[in-house]
């Protein structure tokens, strides 16, 4: 499964971009997909996700400004993050993730987490 994120650029304070994350490769069971980023010097965050059953989920800092949802390009889903109102503090590498329900050799199933590239959002004030 290969995840790719675009959409990132450089935008100014109260502007909006949106970004996308395309899935590619085996079709796959994901528990949960969403967006993380991180600030420079700043550690990796939840920013929002779906759940299996499409409910979301927002960090506190973005509800309200976000907007989280899915379609499907053929049976692959595909990602998209509507950033609105945007905030300089908004600024950092955004990454799409994907977790997956994968079965392992044993026959067991676990749950991994798949990572796009990243793109960059830069919001001037």
């Amino acid at each position: 499964v290969q995840l790719q994120a675009s959409g990132g650029g450089l935008v100014q304070d109260g502007g909006s971009l949106r970004l996308t994350c395309a899935t590619s490769g085996s079709t796959f069971s994901a528990y949960s997909m969403g967006w993380y980023r991180q600030a420079p010097g700043k550690e990796r965050e939840l920013v929002a996700l779906l759940d299996r059953g499409g409910s979301a989920k927002y960090a506190d800092s973005v509800a309200g400004r976000f907007i989280v949802s899915r379609d499907y390009v053929g049976s692959m889903p595909k990602l998209t993050l509507q950033m609105n109102s945007l905030k300089v503090e908004d600024t950092g590498v955004y990454y799409c993730n994907a977790q997956i329900f994968v079965r392992t050799a044993q026959g067991m199933d676990e749950i991994r987490p798949y990572w796009g590239q990243g793109t960059q959002v830069t919001v001037s004030s």
